[in-house]
């Protein structure tokens, strides 16, 4: 029977076994863990095979290991192995004297429903996570009769991230006891080409030029078949010396600053690691708990780790210190210059802290934001700098706010999506779950840190990687009506060795080549890079490998979704959107036979009557998700502009049209248009009474051959027996360029002939095109950028969608500054006005009064309108002159002579 009964509380699952032939049983090794047997003499292990194929970062990897039970009576034998944290486990055998047990993925709750109704009575528990920095325990345990034969073999998928300048594949080699064959397979087919192959000697010097590598242009073969002979930690030995992991490093070509489009099999994978850029300027506060529960070690190696990235610091950065136990003190109350005086002055402070008290997170992040909000009010941040906050902590809360969700939401609130966060946790009793939904909420990234001799060292590494930032605000852009499910596409930050990956489905049936386009702020300029890939062009290298993985793009698109979703559960608001995205990662799961933590293994033989679950109990003090993805999109557009901001008086929401350099107006939902006059320091308001579907021109300029029209769309129904009218369609034409611009209530498209791009509102980003920007920001508006000669802004005005009146609605923003030509034509230019004799109203709040205006007598009324510019909620009272009859007398004809046929049409004049 199984020999450790006190272990099964740990798991969650009471198990026990009565089969005298097959049982498998739980036991949680605390240390690293190998294939454990009773009796090291009488079992044999005469195979030991790891055979893994990387295809563009993704690494299908396969562990096998078969045993013989040479003694008289029955003995256990444990599969204990280690695979990478966020690999994904998708099959496991096991063949027992030629009873095979293969594995099906299930949804969690009928995986157990299903275990416990088993006829079987033998057990198993697999995917228990160890101690290990980076890697989790796959265990499974089985009782063996004398002669039988036994052959284990698990297989997993990982994407390898790219780390301080490498992509680094980490294979566990802890096989317990020596093999009469062991053998370690790696194969690696880039289509970049490779930089170089290295396996540095991980394993030990006992085992120096032993391992093999053959490498070509864009493959290359390492091999690792050390005899029983080597295996021995001396010659006369009978334990083995391999015990550790094997190692892999490798890069690859870049020639591309857009970075490498791989198109296969319906998927595309966008690999972007731009090199050769400066430096950004960073902003950085290190936030350290120095509670009582960091004393000795775990606070030693925090100093002296300290002290090292103190010295890293660049000339341009700025830095400050937080130290916080049941108190939070600042080394500095503001920002200072990381020059050698402030640095060294920051050391002295770091090697004076005594740790002792309580913890008190929550004051000590939001003082650190609070540093950096205040520095930014006043202006002392360079505007291409990176600002970030870096936590150091080894423990939960224990005073001041100690509710998690609570510090969550606070430190959310008060970053505003304008910093990174950082998360280091020191040993095990910290709450991993909760640093790492910290740390992704706020476009950071957590990391667990040993609390032993290693600290320091694990610090220090965690810290370059995120120490030179490259690049931010990084937009990826494809063509929306050929590419569908695209992952997360804008970064808040890339720091100089990562490399960022964007994947999504793309229809290879109707596209000869894929496009995109990714735009971000470097140090010194905005980049937009853009990539050309036809779309066939891998097909022949990819067909012509036979180690090549042909779905390589379906995987690495379904990792990349996987984990996003997870990272999205993790900081969903509310219960019900957790529900939802609890049900897609579940169903992603399922469709791509991976487990993960909504998912297990049911492991049966072909007879169905016995019936083992491989499952991943969970821990509350891990996360279930190991990337560190942000998916909240950084916020790519500087808002409304200056130019759009009130200054004399404030105008009305909607259409803000100013063709001419002396004028503003504003367009709203009837449309009603304002008009403000800076000589007269007036605005002056008029609706157009016209009817859905027209379409009505705003700016026609056959000078620079510019045209703006928009169309209009109707209230769900009357009020009052008035149709109300909205923009519900705004058309750009830059004639010259020949690009058009559409802009309605869901999408915004770019057209350039037979070539169109579109985001939704959705998206923040970016589309780019003969010097044509436009930027959107999420939910709120669009800007359109001509070179330095003009710009327009489209905010967006959402309603309630079950309103049983009103509907979203556009309105547009043009600066005086706007460099247009004489020639061009709108509702009004700037006419004479002469407002005189006001008088009371029929509505005392409305006077009224005589506008003189083009020899015209106009009786007008005074009274308010909206600007939705600064406040899109609710807006702002603007106070204006109203002129009735769709503001005849005021505008040049009559505002029919403003209808035209299409709406990049331009308005012939009469």
């Amino acid at each position: 029977v199984c020999s450790v009964p006190c272990f099964y509380s740990w798991l969650g699952i009471n198990l026990f076994s009565l089969n005298s032939r097959l049982f498998l049983c739980p036991k949680f090794i605390e240390s690293f863990c190998q294939l454990q047997v009773e009796d090291d003499d009488k079992i044999g292990l005469y195979s030991y095979k790891v055979q893994s194929t990387i295809t563009s970062r993704l690494a299908n990897t396969m562990i096998q290991a078969k045993m013989v039970n040479n003694a008289k009576r029955s003995q256990h034998i444990v599969f204990d192995v280690q695979v990478p944290k966020g690999a994904f486990i998708d099959n496991f055998t096991m063949d027992v004297n030629g009873i095979t047990f293969t594995s099906s993925i299930r949804e969690k709750s009928e995986a157990r429903r299903m275990y416990s109704q088993a006829k079987a009575k033998g057990k198993a528990a697999g995917i228990v996570r160890s101690n290990a920095l980076d890697m989790e325990n796959f265990k499974t345990e089985v009782n063996v009769p004398p002669g039988t034969r036994i052959q284990f073999e698990l297989h997993y998928q990982e994407m390898i991230r790219r780390k301080l300048s490498s992509y680094e594949h980490v294979i566990s080699m802890r096989p317990g006891r020596l093999a009469k064959h062991m053998e370690v397979d790696v194969r690696i087919i880039e289509p970049q080409g490779l930089r170089y192959v290295h396996v540095p000697n991980s394993l030990g010097d006992h085992f120096d030029g032993i391992t093999t590598i053959s490498k070509g242009e864009k493959k290359a073969h390492v091999s690792f078949k050390p005899t029983m002979a080597q295996q021995r930690k001396c010659p006369t030995c009978s334990s083995t010396a391999v015990d550790g992991n094997f190692v892999v490093q490798y890069d690859v070509n870049r020639e591309k600053t857009g970075g490498e489009l791989e198109i296969f099999n319906g998927y595309f994978i966008h690999f972007f690691a731009p090199e050769n850029l400066d430096p950004l300027p960073k902003n950085i506060l290190f936030v350290i708990d120095v509670s009582g529960s960091m004393w000795g070690l775990k606070m030693k190696q925090t100093i002296e780790a300290m002290k090292a990235i103190l010295s890293e610091l660049r000339a341009a950065d700025q830095f400050s210190l937080i130290d916080f136990n049941h108190n939070v003190r600042c080394w500095r109350d503001n920002l200072v210059s990381a020059t050698p005086a402030q640095v060294e002055d920051a050391k002295k402070y770091i090697q004076t802290i005594h740790p002792n008290g309580g913890t008190n997170i929550n004051e000590a992040l939001l003082r650190a934001t609070f540093i950096l909000n205040e520095a930014q009010n006043l202006g002392m941040l360079d505007p291409n700098s990176v600002s970030m906050i870096v936590l150091v902590s080894d423990g939960d809360p224990t005073v001041g706010e100690l509710k998690l969700t609570t510090i969550q939401k606070n430190v959310k609130q008060s970053i505003k999506d304008e910093f990174s966060l950082f998360c280091l946790g020191i040993g095990f009793d910290v709450d991993y779950d909760f640093l790492q939904r910290i740390a992704t909420d706020n476009h950071g990234m957590a990391q667990r840190i040993f609390g032993n001799q290693e600290t320091s060292a694990q610090m220090k590494k965690f810290y370059n990687q995120v120490s030179t930032p490259l690049l931010k605000k990084i937009q990826f852009n494809y063509p929306q009506e050929s590419v569908s499910d695209v992952t997360q596409s804008s970064f808040h930050n890339y720091f100089g060795g990562s490399e960022i990956v964007v994947a999504g489905k793309v229809d290879t049936e109707n596209l000869q080549h894929l496009e995109s386009i990714v735009t971000a702020t470097a140090a010194n300029a905005e980049l937009v890079m853009e990539t050309l890939r036809d779309v066939e062009e891998l097909d022949g290298f990819m067909k012509k490998d036979k180690y090549a993985d042909p779905e390589f793009t379906k995987k690495l698109w379904a990792y990349l979704t996987v984990n996003q979703m997870l990272a999205e559960r993790n900081t969903a608001p509310t219960a019900a959107l957790k529900r939802n995205i609890t049900k897609s990662i579940l169903q992603m799961s399922l469709d791509h036979h991976i487990v993960t933590p909504f998912t297990a293994m049911l492991i049966e033989n072909s007879e169905k009557d016995e019936i083992m679950l491989a499952d991943q109990p969970k821990d509350p003090r891990r996360g279930c998700c190991t990337l560190g993805l942000t998916p909240n999109a950084p916020n790519n557009n500087k808002g409304i502009p200056a130019w759009a901001n009130v200054t004399a008086v404030p105008v009305s929401t909607g259409l803000l049209i100013t063709p001419l350099s002396f004028l503003s107006v504003s367009v709203d939902n009837d449309p009603h248009f304002i008009i403000y006059l800076p000589k007269s320091q007036r605005n002056i308001c008029f609706n157009i009474n016209s009817e859905p579907g027209d379409i009505l021109n705003l700016v026609s300029d056959p000078g620079t051959g510019v045209v703006v029209n928009g169309q209009l769309i109707g209230a769900k129904k009357a009020e009052n027996k008035k149709l109300n009218t909205y923009f519900g369609k705004i058309g750009f034409y830059f004639k010259t360029k020949g690009l058009k611009v559409e802009i309605n209530t869901e999408t915004i498209t770019l057209k350039d002939g037979s070539y169109s791009i579109a985001l939704t509102w959705s998206d923040t980003g970016h589309i780019i095109r003969k010097q044509l920007l436009i930027s959107v920001k999420k939910e709120s508006n669009v800007t359109i950028t001509v070179g330095e000669e003009m710009s327009f802004m489209v905010l967006l005005h959402r309603v309630w969608k079950n309103h049983p009146v009103n509907v979203d609605f556009l309105g547009i923003y043009i600066p005086p500054e706007n460099q247009l030509s004489p020639e061009a034509h709108w509702f009004a230019s700037e006419p004479e006005v002469y407002i005189h004799h006001q008088r009371p109203g029929q509505i005392p709040e409305k006077p009224q009064a005589t506008m003189e205006v083009k020899g015209n007598k106009l009786t007008v009324t005074r009274g308010l309108q909206k600007d939705y510019r600064t406040d899109r909620v609710f807006g702002t009272n603007v106070q204006c002159w109203f002129v009735h009859n769709s503001g005849k007398g005021f505008i040049d004809g009559h505002y029919k002579d403003y209808l035209v046929p299409h709406l990049y049409s331009f308005l012939k004049k009469p």
